[in-house]
């Protein structure tokens, strides 16, 4: 009987290293693809750089393989500080830009704005409609979404809340490489592998704190990375199909890390009592990702 509960417990970390694995094959196959064949600098460039969120996100979990503690307090300043980094990074990095590319494809003042802000709504509304119909788990908050949601193992709704938070910062890089002005797209990819350190340690922290090993707290964690070139290489490719998409492009992901950022990472960081720490981290993240994209810019 204890064999087959512990073959049980671990069947769940057998399943996110198989995960991993597989992303990058996919990962690998793009890469031999865009590097066999001319004209596929944009590809490569966001692979690239969403390889780098992602292993910013797995040197984030650094402490927890190596059994630092941190304080509740220290965890939601982190949270702030990525909410900063993200808030700034709409703005600068993908509002802004949406704005003048439509005005650059011949729009006017009017209609270049509302291209841009139905494409906020939109992006926002898509990551609304999936966050219902998505059964996940907050770290707090607890079960979410979907009727079917307390069936599924709370480690899975894990997974698919850190998927649904990581998706639209790689969809963003992906978008920003495909903009004519690269350095935008280098400067946002630094800017989520910033909040992505701090982001990796949450979320293996967070998965310490209800119980789940410091193994398959990093597999989650690293899975959750991974997400973001398998994204960003998604997001050169509906570009890739139309200019014409760029400033839409560009607003729905922005639209997209909103959402994220008001509906999972601040409440996630002023649950526990510590607003003053996490607004504090907020306003530094958003200072420090401002002076990146208008310093670097």
């Amino acid at each position: 009987m204890t064999t087959l509960q512990d073959a049980q417990a671990q069947r769940p970390q057998y399943t996110v290293g198989v995960l991993c694995l597989a992303i990058i094959a996919v990962l690998a196959l793009v890469w031999w693809y865009a590097a066999a064949t001319p004209g596929n600098d944009m590809l490569l460039h966001a692979l690239v750089w969403g390889s780098v969120a992602a292993g910013a996100t797995s040197l984030g979990t650094l402490p927890v393989v190596m059994s630092f503690q941190f304080s509740q307090r220290a965890n939601d300043a982190m949270l702030g500080f990525g909410a900063g980094v993200m808030l700034a990074a709409s703005s600068f990095s993908l509002i802004i830009p949406a704005l003048d590319t439509a005005q650059s494809q011949g729009a006017g003042s009017w209609e270049s704005s509302l291209t841009v802000g139905l494409g906020v709504m939109l992006g926002a509304g898509l990551l609304l409609w999936i966050d219902k119909a998505m059964p996940h788990e907050h770290f707090i908050k607890g079960v979410e979404g979907g009727s079917g949601s307390r069936k599924l193992k709370r480690v899975w709704l894990f997974v698919l809340a850190i998927c649904l938070h990581n998706f639209p910062e790689g969809l963003s890089i992906g978008v920003g490489f495909a903009s004519p002005e690269r350095i935008g797209g280098q400067i946002l990819a630094t800017g989520i592998s910033v909040q992505d350190i701090p982001e990796g340690l949450v979320v293996a922290l967070a998965l310490t704190g209800v119980g789940y090993s410091r193994m398959m707290a990093v597999g989650v964690a690293v899975l959750s990375g991974l997400i973001e070139p398998l994204a960003a290489v998604i997001g050169v490719a509906i570009i890739g199909l139309s200019a014409t998409l760029l400033p839409w492009g560009l607003a729905m992901a922005a639209g997209a890390m909103l959402f994220v950022i008001s509906h999972e990472i601040i409440p996630e960081s002023h649950r526990q009592g510590h607003e003053s720490a996490a607004t504090i981290g907020l306003i530094l993240g958003f200072v420090l990702m401002m002076l990146l994209d208008t310093a670097l810019g």
